[in-house]
């Protein structure tokens, strides 16, 4: 036998079976566990969604008692089966509401399958007993009621087994259905591979089996081959007791009683149904148990010979769909806590996975940022989180936009459209350069000179988001007036300082009015050539923020030059430098200032200049 076609039958590794059992679905996988259910579906879009639910408590005794048990399980997988069939149902369709299936259609599509199998199984075989047995070979006039029983009986296993194989045959040409068997393919890879040992991984399930001896298939061929022997049993009885075809044609006439007979029969054997479903479950337990071994392949190859008409090989998708399925449900049985999710929402911990996978593929390796992000998303503070299970659709959609976004590079605060200014809640947008925590402590030094001096006027010089007069405003007395040559960026300012503050468009000093007691600007210092070989979520503020010319000092050089003109006399002039620009940017004040001195941050590296107006 060639290696690809042993793989169906058998995966690689020593077997240790495994309660968690699954059904597919459209476009899409179903697993349960034993407190848990997860149903993984790819909708239009391509993407994964997860519905996660705990379980039913099964305490009743109808649940450990052979036979019964099965009945029990046989009806209620019959129930759930509706039931994600129908969530999925729901992702497949999307947002086409006259493609979904309400309960209404769910409750008709159920009804006609059942009537549909009835039809087959019971309804087919005992119409063409009655047509050939009885009507045109009389064999319930040749043969003895027992060896007729035996007949019967042996006729209808051979037609109900040749319709078995016809209906599955049939479906698996249709290309939706072929689909689902594709995934029912990935339903046994993912058991079996998980059964024999191996990693989770796509490659993994792809080497493995699609033949499960705990299978649907299985079990549809157990209950045809035990309906033979209940039946003929069930119909000998019936015999023992004076239902017969003979009695019947007796009392009612030849014909009349030969069709009588044939329908009490098929009532009979819809009677059984339980029984045999019943059977059929404790007998598919037993040998899913057994090794395979030459022996408990006997009761085992029927099924994996049919399943290799429901079970198609799955693609890479369809397996990742699976395994995601798979381990949802692990998880959650493992950890009672995790609550249950509807399609399209997230719990906190896959939110936090999330995030997190998606910044280490991006190269993004600040872990507070995840905190801060969901901070936004929920709108609630940071040491809210520890109290949150889960996000909504709606959060859950808001959070995978802006951690696209974020691992194309764009900053956070351009992602969230805010930042945080020594406490000052800051709009921001692609239109502005972000605030930064080193500026705090320039602007923390001019509120300090403006109430040590006692300033009464102060200008923001290229003030861009408007952070540091917000903070100059909010913190001091002084009327605050703040500049900047872009009109985007004074617009984004006015909607962080409001009317404290004047605003007005200038290139540097050209357009300002009058004096002020103090001047503060944290212009464009970065060397135009350095600046393409910064982090993207650098190069993705405004160059214009960024260029400060050849040597980063081009706006220094101006503003030593034209600031004296624009300060009361005594003002204070405070700038914000680059870690290395301490020495040159003092020179550049020398002549027309006094009292230069150079401020550290509080990482202990030069961040301003500040100077007073000889």
């Amino acid at each position: 036998m060639s290696e690809k076609k042993r793989s169906e039958w058998k995966s690689p590794g020593k077997c240790t079976p495994c309660s968690i059992g699954g059904q597919a679905l459209l476009e899409g996988v179903m697993m349960r566990g034993a407190v848990s259910t997860a149903v993984c579906c790819r909708d239009e879009k391509g993407e994964l969604t997860v519905y996660t639910e705990r379980n039913p408590a099964r305490k009743k005794w109808y649940y450990k008692v052979p036979i019964v048990r099965g009945v029990t399980s046989f009806f209620l997988s019959l129930a759930s089966g509706v039931k994600y069939i129908g969530k999925s149902a729901e992702v497949f369709a999307g947002d086409d509401e006259d493609a979904q299936i309400g309960k209404g259609g769910m409750f008709l599509a159920v009804a006609l399958a059942l009537v549909l199998a009835v039809a087959l199984f019971i309804g087919i075989p005992g119409l063409l007993n009655w047509l050939f047995i009885d009507v045109i070979f009389g064999l319930d006039r040749i043969l003895s009621p027992s060896m007729y029983v035996l007949v019967m009986s042996l006729f209808k296993g051979v037609v109900k087994v040749l319709v078995l194989i016809f209906y599955l045959f049939l479906t698996s040409r249709l290309k939706s259905i072929r689909r689902t068997y594709m995934y029912h393919g990935a339903e046994h890879r993912t058991i079996n591979c998980y059964e024999h040992g191996l990693p989770l991984t796509v490659e993994n399930v792809q080497k493995c089996s699609t033949r499960h001896a705990r299978c649907g298939t299985t079990f549809l061929f157990y209950t045809v081959f035990l309906s033979v022997i209940v039946m003929a049993v069930v119909t000998w009885l019936l015999t023992l007791a004076g239902l017969s075809t003979a009695n019947i044609q007796a009392a009612v006439g030849e014909g009349a009683g030969r069709l009588l007979y044939n329908v009490i029969i098929m009532a009979v054997g819809l009677c059984c149904i339980p029984l045999i479903a019943g059977l059929s479950y404790e007998l598919l337990k037993f040998v899913a148990k057994m090794p395979d071994n030459a022996f408990f392949m006997i009761f085992k190859a029927p099924g994996f010979a049919l399943q290799a008409l429901t079970t198609k090989k799955p693609d890479d998708k369809m397996a990742e769909a699976a395994i995601v399925a798979f381990e949802k449900v692990r998880e959650m049985d493992a950890d009672p806590s995790i609550p249950a999710i509807d399609f399209y929402e997230m719990t906190m911990r896959d939110a936090r996975k999330f995030i997190s996978e998606k910044y280490a593929a991006a190269g993004i390796d600040d872990e507070s940022e995840i905190d801060w992000m969901l901070c936004f998303v929920l709108g609630m503070g940071r040491n809210e989180l520890a109290h949150v299970a889960k996000l909504d659709r709606k959060q859950a959609e808001l959070l995978k936009t802006l951690v696209a976004r974020r691992a194309e590079g764009e900053p956070l605060d351009y992602v969230t459209g805010e930042s945080d200014f020594y406490g000052i809640k800051i709009k921001v947008n692609e239109n502005v350069h972000l605030p930064r925590m080193e500026t705090e402590t320039v602007a923390l030094e001019a509120v300090k000179l403006i109430k040590e001096n006692g300033c009464k006027t102060a200008l923001d010089l290229m003030t861009g988001s408007g952070c540091i007069a917000a903070l100059l405003a909010r913190e001091t007395d002084a009327e605050i007036t703040a500049s900047d040559i872009s009109e985007d960026a004074l617009e984004v300012a006015r909607g962080n300082v409001g009317e404290e503050v004047k605003l007005v468009r200038s290139d540097v000093f050209d357009d300002i009015d009058g004096k002020f007691d103090l001047i503060i600007s944290n212009p464009p210092y970065i060397r135009s050539a350095e600046i393409d070989g910064l982090q993207k979520e650098v190069t993705r503020q405004p160059r214009i923020s960024l260029d400060g010319g050849e040597d980063g000092l081009k706006f220094y050089r101006k503003i030593a030059e034209e600031a004296p003109d624009k300060l009361s006399d005594g003002g204070s002039l405070v700038l914000e430098i680059g870690h290395d620009q301490a020495a040159d940017v003092c020179k550049l004040l020398e002549g027309r200032f006094t009292d230069i001195k150079v401020i550290k941050d509080l990482s202990g590296s030069d961040r301003a200049v500040t100077a007073v107006k000889k």
